[in-house]
């Protein structure tokens, strides 16, 4: 791989999209590897995934505009389709994916992380839809995606006004989870950045989650996802079968096991399986 990265650590597998020259830009060949790197990822090994980007100034800036300047309107459907086939690939892979984002998240970049479950950014970050001010629309699902994360009327507003805003303001409307700052000594001096908290946050929420049991973590995934597509009485459905199918695996005997075992006999973390 040339522009992505892959390290796994225990059960947490890091996805770095590395083209920091030009602030991680989405091309073709970017999202291919994207694709060819989640497709490569083992499940039974890996039960969350972080995705962010090297350098410390851009997690991913956007598309890359040099790519899109000269494509006809058939080659830009195309350029979209193969963003949106990667995103969604993400959105709805099987284990739950962290977008740990730095810098710059702007059109693409603002788009992948929206279609990670769980969006985490340091300080610095701004994201944006500038596209309206470049001629186009956004073309990787930011006009559906943002819409169902932070309401219409607030993703319009960003859309329309192609608005960068920062980190604070992602909080405050629901875009991001959780925003990490420098840590700072009584002497003032920085002790870790933002950037490394940022990533120390994930990490530790990625262990977090991939310590419970992963087949119902999975299940909770799809319950939310599928659930959210239809009307609520379609949705508790969907739920309930998955709920149900929980039953069937070693680890709900394991998590309901231990919890109902005597105090002496209890342990603090239970070795999930993942059957």
């Amino acid at each position: 791989m040339e522009f992505v990265t892959y390290e796994q650590e225990g059960y947490v597998g890091i996805v770095t999209i590395n083209r920091p020259k030009a602030l991680n830009a989405l091309n073709s060949a970017v999202l291919e590897e994207l694709e060819a790197t989640f497709k490569a990822v083992d499940l039974e090994a890996t039960r969350c995934l972080i995705l962010t980007g090297a350098g410390d100034k851009s997690f991913v800036a956007g598309a890359d505009i040099g790519e899109m300047s000269t494509l006809t309107k058939a080659e830009g459907e195309a350029f979209g389709k193969k963003g949106n086939d990667v995103f969604r690939m993400i959105e709805t892979f099987p284990i739950p994916v962290i977008a740990a984002v730095n810098g710059f998240a702007l059109g693409g970049g603002c788009e992948i992380s929206m279609s990670c479950d769980i969006r985490l950014c340091s300080d610095n970050a701004v994201f944006g839809q500038p596209e309206v001010g470049l001629g186009i629309t956004p073309g990787f699902g930011g006009t559906q995606r943002l819409a169902r994360l932070v309401g219409a009327g607030m993703a319009k507003q960003l859309i329309y006004t192609a608005r960068n805003i920062k980190a604070a303001d992602a909080y405050r409307i629901g875009l991001v989870n959780d925003v990490f700052k420098a840590t700072v000594d009584e002497e003032g001096n920085v002790t870790a950045t933002a950037q490394e908290n940022l990533l120390a946050g994930a990490k530790k929420m990625a262990a977090g989650i991939a310590a419970n049991a992963p087949i119902a973590v999975r299940n909770c995934k799809k319950a939310i996802n599928d659930g959210l597509q239809v009307n609520i009485d379609e949705a508790i459905v969907i739920e309930e079968k998955l709920f149900g199918d929980c039953f069937e695996t070693e680890d709900q005997k394991a998590g309901m096991g231990n919890f109902l075992a005597p105090k002496d006999k209890k342990v603090k973390v239970v070795p999930f399986q993942n059957k």
